[in-house]
């Protein structure tokens, strides 16, 4: 951040992860730091600067390392695949579909916001029978820091979040924000008691699209 304000860098935009929203591992803490530092970094040093940071939060990108995808893959002549909980859930979000977004972060910041964009869900279990149909699960439990489903949005940041067509804004925690037109263009706020998390989701990627996905990126699962 001093960096980019000491070198008069006009536009940052970082990039956060679910896991720090309402995190309960060290990593989504540190993340959540992260996002609190840039967002608030607008209006630091007594306004002394011109650099605007925003923050772009998204999860786990498709077939990238360490990611459930190249896992599966890689155990498919097993017949038997690691399911953390039958019920657990994942957003879904591409390469490509997280470059444009961060692209677009860049262009309709104002300074100060955290963006979210919409993608859909699916169960990991519908994962697993993609990759593999006849796939035997073996049952494994919840890991240490991980999360039965993925969070972009907690409750404790509805008061300051707005809903766009294709994403969600968080704006700063601040009493001008909520009345700032540049921040909130045409958001409509959310309504109380919101979530934005892979369970409740009102978009579900299905087996078939899922399937499309692998199909046309085989030579690039685990290499992202």
């Amino acid at each position: 951040i001093e960096t980019c304000i000491d070198q008069k860098i006009k536009k940052v935009v970082a990039l956060s992860t679910d896991k720090a929203s309402s995190p309960i591992s060290l990593y989504g803490a540190t993340k959540l730091v992260s996002d609190k530092l840039f967002t608030a970094s607008n209006s630091s040093y007594a306004q002394s600067h011109k650099t605007r940071f925003a923050v772009v939060r998204y999860g786990n990108v498709m077939g990238s390392r360490g990611s459930v995808i190249p896992l599966f893959s890689s155990l498919k002549d097993t017949g038997e695949l690691p399911i953390t909980d039958l019920k657990m859930t994942r957003f879904m979000i591409s390469l490509e579909q997280a470059i444009d977004f961060v692209r677009f972060a860049f262009e309709e910041m104002q300074g100060g916001e955290i963006y979210v964009k919409k993608i859909p869900s699916i169960k990991v279990t519908d994962i697993a029978k993609t990759i593999l149909p006849k796939a035997k699960f073996k049952i494994i439990g919840i890991q240490p820091g991980e999360k039965l489903h993925e969070q972009m949005i907690s409750k404790e940041e509805i008061n300051s979040t707005f809903e766009y067509t294709n994403y969600y804004k968080i704006l700063p925690q601040t009493n001008k924000s909520s009345k700032n037109k540049l921040l909130i263009k045409n958001g409509k706020k959310v309504s109380e008691g919101f979530v934005y998390s892979s369970d409740n989701n009102k978009d579900w990627m299905t087996k078939s699209d899922l399937k499309k996905w692998i199909n046309k990126n085989t030579n690039n699962i685990g290499k992202i």
